[in-house]
């Protein structure tokens, strides 16, 4: 079932919905989830809001172009809705971003009319629970521009044995950079996208979820690293958030060909991904 939406949702009110239905909640690898798909027909990008996001994150601005991550933003309020609902059936409290790949078939620009499509495309056993994948597709024409994948993990008791990521291999790659992370980012990029989850904004609320202070949101490390990297308009991207990024702190940005990965203090791995260019 598709269901149209004309505008997209407030995301406090899902926030608020989301960790109320949290506490009754059991979740299971082989639940039911939701089949709906939301549809937004003309989504229009702010473009104040777009161009905050490209300041906290470090990308360039004034380009036409949306950032390879911003429909990420653009889908969230919709992602949101499906995951706070209660036929989803994992707690939205708790829930870790574990991964996203993302294809981008030609470049967005920022100032036209976007169809924005989200759904649960399904559950999956993992080593510490159960992991949601939620699909996001742009459209232009009829035709996916751009779509991704990411992957919600609820943790709880499991027997599951298998491998849900591909083992480490190989020495660390050459460092780039050093980012010194201020305390105030995850304020800052939650007014720019959206994402107020209190894991990532003040200490206090932070260590309510076990964090000895705030974390960086995910998607802000992931948007940080692509910015220095570099995109090509048509791009298959992939990153998998390792461990969480506290603030204030410091990384080590490091890359190599296709490849990238943000790492802390003794060589803590974050952040890992590629980008691989594809044919127009």
């Amino acid at each position: 079932m598709t269901v149209v939406l004309t505008r997209s949702p407030a995301l406090a009110p899902l926030f608020a919905r989301g960790a109320l239905l949290s506490a009754v909640k059991r979740p299971r690898p082989d639940a039911e989830f939701p089949r709906t798909r939301l549809l937004l027909p003309a989504l229009r990008v702010d473009l104040a809001r777009l161009a905050a996001y490209e300041r906290v994150c470090g990308f360039a601005t004034g380009d036409d172009a949306l950032p390879v991550t911003y429909p990420h933003v653009l889908g969230f309020p919709l992602a949101m809705r499906l995951m706070s609902a209660r036929d989803f059936p994992l707690p939205l409290l708790g829930l870790v971003h574990t991964s996203i790949a993302i294809t981008q078939r030609r470049a967005l620009a920022a100032t036209a009319e976007h169809e924005l499509t989200v759904y649960v495309d399904g559950l999956a056993p993992h080593r510490r629970g159960t992991e949601a994948g939620v699909v996001t597709e742009v459209r232009a024409g009829g035709e996916v521009v751009w779509e991704s994948r990411s992957t919600y993990l609820a943790r709880h008791g499991s027997t599951f044995g298998g491998a849900n990521s591909p083992a480490e291999k190989g020495a660390s790659l050459p460092s780039v950079a050093e980012w010194r992370l201020a305390g105030d980012v995850g304020r800052r990029y939650a007014s720019a996208s959206g994402d107020r989850n209190p894991i990532h904004l003040h200490p206090l609320t932070a260590r309510l979820f076990g964090f000895p202070r705030a974390i960086a949101h995910g998607m802000w490390t992931v948007a940080r690293c692509l910015a220095a990297h570099g995109v090509p308009r048509a791009a298959l991207v992939r990153a998998e958030f390792r461990a969480p990024v506290l603030l204030p702190g410091a990384v080590t940005y490091a890359a190599e060909g296709e490849r990238f990965e943000l790492r802390g203090g003794g060589d803590r791995l974050h952040v890992t991904g590629s980008v691989y260019p594809l044919a127009p």
